[in-house]
Formats: structure tokens, C-alpha cells, sequence
């Protein structure tokens, strides 16, 4: 992997919530101190339940959030900091796609309009180039050129995706968060966006943040994981270290509650009990303490730093030399101690 794309350190992104003029309110602290990086062609998977932050994080990556604290380089240039009109040009250089795909397209605009709009706003092309511009785009995303005619509505949620896609590769971006794109589709429809995702990485040299809940998604596309919960890091590591060596409890219950075909009784998943603890009151100390089976008394004391455990493998638990987790499916050596 050469030098990265993209570099995040201790991004930030708090919300105050229940704030009056005589209520100072609290903070919520959707993102808090999350660092990760993604090289030039690059696919990051980003996991976690639902409530975890991960949309907030990759819309704070575009500015689409505002960051509240934290660095993010582009190409070595600070995003957090760009004028509205750098900001602007920036915005050919990083894209996104939706998850749902209707919502996310003009229904008042033809498809033609809806991919040329872009190219119009940065000012690519002449009319006729544009007109070319946007054959092609569909051409790549698997969509005939007749498609530019037609209007969000007439397509099917696959083709709209498709569509989605086309527009968010119409300035030809570096980098492309990938906002759970197939989550709204049906099953055979999701490996048809996956793998033109998957070659249009190959392709395009494209570095993406994917965004995902299905693990066996995140297995086939990406290079590295990255698993977050309550706006925090708790593991990181490359696909192969993540779904064969996890190494936090976390990480491991997430792999354990995948859907798996098999006739046997599994009795060593690690389960997790209960919701999210509630953002406006998060535990102390370790944040997962709560719902952790291997819980001690100074996890309540100690807030783990995100450390290199092996080459490239890092983990945010200060139990995690004392467990051993092994791959999914297989026993836990550690007895559960709770707080």
C-alpha cells in the first residue's frame, strides 16, 4: 500500500443535546477520537451495530457533518479547515454514495440531468462533453445510454443504485464513502452492486470506506476492517487478522451473531445482551464494559487506548493479552469476570 489517501486523527464529532437558554445541556459524543487511514486503492470496511456512528464518521470524513475536533487529510491537505470554495473544488477529489437510492436522486430530474448536474457545478466539459460524459458513466455501471431519458422512478432500487453510483463517479473521485449501499436491496440485487463496486475499484484504483452491517460483504470487498462502537474504535485490523484472530470481545460477538449455515448447536458464541448504553450518559471506563462477558473491575477505571497488538492488528482492550478469543466458533480460554 503506498502512502494514504486519506489520514484521520482523533476526528471528532459531538452533538449538544437538550440545550437551553437556561440548560447548558449535555454532549453527545457521536465520534470520539477516531484515527484510521486508507492508501491509494484501498477498501476499509467500516462495522458496528446500528446507533455506533458510522454514518456520522464517514459523512464527517466529506464535511457533510461538521468535525468538532480532529484532523482529516486529503492528499496530505487538511479537510477540517478548507474555505467554502476549496471546500467546493474539493468535493470532485471525494463522493459519496447513499443508502438508499431513491432519496437520494432529484425524482423531478432525468437521469441525464441528475449525472451531467455535477459536471455542470465543477465545470467539466462542454455541453456535448458532458452529453458523452454521462453515456459512459452509465456504460461503466452496467446501464444503457437510453437511461439518461428516463426518471428516477421508472427504475428499480438496484438501478437506482447503479444510478447512484454513476453520479457519485461522474468528477472522478479518489476517494468514495460508501454509506451501507446495499442495505436496502434484495439479496441477489446486493452481490450485483458489490461486485461492480468491486470492479470498479480494480478499474478506477478506487480507495473506499464501506459502510456495512453483512460481514460476508465486508469479508469479499474489503482490506482492512474497522469495528466502532459508541464513536469509538475498539479494533482495527486487515480482513484476514479481524475475522481469524479477533481480539476483541466486541469484535468477536459481531462475528458470532453472523448468520451461518450449519445443523450444529453452537454454545461458544459470545452474545451480546441489551442495547447501546444511552449516548448521553455512556459508561466509564471502557464503554463496552457493560455488555462485555469478560468485564473486570478496572475496566470501569481504565478508558483503553487503541494499541498495536501485532503487526498491523490493533486492539482497544486491556484484557485483550488474557483472552483468547480464537476465530469464530471456537472456544473461549478466559474465564468472564464482570465488574
Amino acid at each position: 500500500m503506498s502512502r494514504a489517501l486519506l489520514d484521520v486523527r482523533n476526528l471528532q464529532v459531538h452533538f449538544p443535546v437538550g440545550k437551553t437558554m437556561f440548560n447548558k445541556g449535555v454532549t453527545v459524543r457521536a465520534v470520539d477520537g477516531v484515527s484510521i487511514s486508507i492508501g491509494k486503492g484501498e477498501v476499509v470496511g467500516l462495522v458496528g451495530e446500528s446507533g455506533s456512528g458510522k454514518t456520522t464518521l464517514g459523512r464527517a470524513l466529506l464535511r457533510l457533518v461538521e468535525p468538532t475536533g480532529g484532523s482529516v487529510l486529503l492528499n496530505g491537505e487538511e479537510v477540517t479547515t478548507m474555505s467554502p470554495s476549496r471546500l467546493r473544488k474539493a468535493r470532485s477529489e471525494m463522493q459519496i454514495i447513499f443508502q438508499d437510492p431513491f432519496a437520494s436522486l432529484n425524482p423531478r430530474m432525468s437521469v441525464g440531468e441528475i449525472l451531467g448536474e455535477a459536471l455542470h457545478l465543477h465545470g467539466i466539459g462542454t455541453r456535448a462533453d458532458r452529453r458523452e460524459r454521462v453515456a459512459e458513466l452509465l456504460q461503466k455501471v452496467g446501464l444503457p445510454a437510453s437511461a439518461a431519458e428516463r426518471h428516477p422512478h421508472e427504475f428499480s432500487g438496484g438501478q437506482r443504485q447503479r444510478i447512484g453510483i454513476a453520479r457519485a463517479l461522474s468528477v472522478n473521485p479518489a476517494f468514495i464513502v460508501a454509506d451501507e449501499p446495499v442495505s436496502a436491496l434484495d439479496v441477489s440485487i446486493q452481490a450485483q452492486i458489490v461486485n461492480l463496486l468491486h470492479d470498479l475499484r480494480e478499474a478506477m484504483d478506487l480507495s473506499i470506506l464501506f459502510i456495512g452491517h453483512d460481514l460476508s460483504v465486508i469479508e469479499y470487498l474489503c482490506d482492512r476492517v474497522v469495528v466502532l462502537y459508541m464513536g469509538k474504535v475498539m479494533e482495527t485490523g486487515s480482513v484476514a487478522d479481524i475475522y481469524q484472530r479477533p481480539r476483541h470481545p466486541y469484535t468477536r460477538a459481531l462475528l458470532d451473531a453472523a448468520p451461518q449455515v450449519t445443523t450444529e448447536r453452537r454454545t461458544d458464541r459470545i452474545m451480546l445482551s441489551g442495547d447501546l448504553p444511552s449516548p448521553v450518559n455512556p459508561p466509564s471506563g471502557c464503554i463496552f464494559r457493560t455488555r462485555c462477558p469478560f468485564a473486570a473491575p478496572a475496566c470501569a477505571e481504565v478508558s483503553p487506548p487503541l494499541e498495536e497488538r501485532a503487526k498491523g492488528h490493533e486492539v482497544a482492550c486491556i484484557r485483550a493479552d488474557e483472552i483468547d478469543l480464537a476465530a469464530p466458533g471456537a472456544p473461549v480460554s478466559a474465564p468472564p469476570l464482570h465488574a
